[in-house]
């Protein structure tokens, strides 16, 4: 028996001694979650400003009331800035990568005028009593509005950052306006104006940069190229002196340089 109790006090003495070593053992941390990659998916709308750097080609080809033909080839630059809004769609399907589709509209004070060559019309034998008359002319136009349907395709490179690029659809108007002048060697000074509005499609690509500011509201900044074709207006000039021009038919080749800075607001959606 006695025996018996000393295995038995020598094993409680064991385990006393185990459990005080594990109480002082310790313990571990539990594990820390990571913080939540911010999800774009979702409906947005937003505002924004910028600049446009605009070109315009024309190739006219003219007739004076002799009649003769002429042809020339003159540029403008369109520059003005602009404002307006857009509003679209992202789909995150996956950590990194995003599928979009946004629609812009933009008001914008693009402008510039392009000068038409000088000639002069010397009467000849027959008309030796006509003056000599110096003809001229301008071309104004402006883009007051354009508009695109774009695709975007977008990539985190870290959280709350997108960096992408964008393509589609382009729209907008052009106003034009032709002034024919003629001045004559007796001092008489006449001009002639004919003016058209168009409205255009073609296309576009860029690419941009969008950040989280807090929660729903993030801001980017874009560059866009437009390309809105090729477009012909024939112009018609009355009251001219005999020499100066009576039509002149303008075909001009718009294109545009954008860049611009923006605020989203997202509308529901995961943050």
């Amino acid at each position: 028996m006695k025996k018996i109790l000393t295995a038995a006090t020598a094993l409680l003495a064991i385990a006393t001694a185990n459990a005080a070593s594990a109480a002082d053992m310790p313990l571990k941390a539990p594990p820390v979650a990571a913080p939540a990659w911010y999800d774009w998916t979702g409906f947005y709308v937003g505002i924004n400003g910028g600049y446009s750097w605009g070109r315009s080609h024309t190739d006219v080809t003219g007739t004076t009331s002799v009649p003769t033909a002429l042809a020339f080839a003159m540029s403008q630059n369109l520059n003005g800035g602009l404002g307006g809004g857009q509003a679209g769609y992202n789909w995150q399907f996956n950590r990194n990568w995003l599928f979009g589709l946004e629609a812009d509209i933009q008001g914008t004070g693009q402008r510039g005028t392009a000068d038409a060559p000088t000639f002069v019309f010397v009467p000849g034998v027959a008309a030796a009593a006509l003056p000599t008359v110096t003809a001229t002319g301008t071309l104004a136009q402006k883009l007051p509005w354009f508009a695109t349907l774009r695709a975007r395709l977008g990539v985190e490179p870290t959280d709350h950052w997108l960096l992408y690029v964008t393509g589609g659809a382009a729209f907008g108007e052009v106003d034009s306006t032709a002034t024919a002048t003629t001045l004559t060697s007796t001092g008489i000074f006449l001009s002639s104006a004919s003016s058209t509005n168009n409205t255009l499609a073609g296309w576009t690509i860029g690419g941009g940069a969008e950040w989280v500011i807090s929660g729903p509201w993030t801001m980017k900044a874009e560059y866009l190229y437009i390309d809105l074709g090729k477009f012909t207006n024939t112009y018609t000039f009355t009251g001219l002196a005999t020499g100066g021009f009576a039509t002149a038919t303008a075909t001009s080749h718009v294109t545009d340089n954008i860049f611009r800075v923006g605020i989203n607001y997202r509308l529901g959606g995961k943050m």
